[in-house]
């Protein structure tokens, strides 16, 4: 599983010009499951997520995690994580896991999250969003498991 995580001031999504999620200050997450990739490591990544000390204290030092600032999350599903250009022109998404896995484990994943008391919203997975957001910093993490 691979995490691009961004820190944002706030995050909305798009589909067919209506917006179906939006959040304040938090976390941006696009999650590409992999072929291969399993419940098990998902404990691993929402840990790491929401334990990150990458929001500013009263010093601008890095030192609060998401829970401390009572942060969101926005979770879009993001495929494009795994893809292989490393011939020819077009990428390659072999890598990707096949659609219905992926959506169980990007549902999982989500739920996991809300288990600790994260407001968490999400994109459509398999739509066309349109994502907008502040980015915070800019800060850019990139997580894999």
């Amino acid at each position: 599983m691979k995490v691009v995580l961004q820190r944002v001031k706030n995050a909305s999504i798009k589909v067919n010009e209506k917006e179906i999620s939006k959040i304040r200050q938090g976390l941006l997450l696009f999650l590409g499951v992999g072929k291969g990739d399993s419940e098990s490591q998902i404990d691993w990544l929402v840990n790491k997520i929401i334990n990150l000390r990458i929001f500013e204290d009263e010093q601008g030092k890095m030192n609060k995690s998401l829970l401390d600032i009572d942060g969101e999350i926005l979770l879009v599903s993001q495929f494009t994580l795994y893809a292989d250009c490393s011939k020819g022109r077009r990428p390659s998404f072999t890598q990707s896991e096949n659609p219905e896995r992926a959506n169980e484990l990007y549902k999982t994943f989500g739920k996991k999250l809300a288990q600790n008391n994260v407001t968490i919203k999400y994109g459509i997975f398999g739509a066309d969003m349109k994502v907008s957001l502040l980015n915070d910093g800019p800060v850019t993490i990139i997580l894999e498991r």
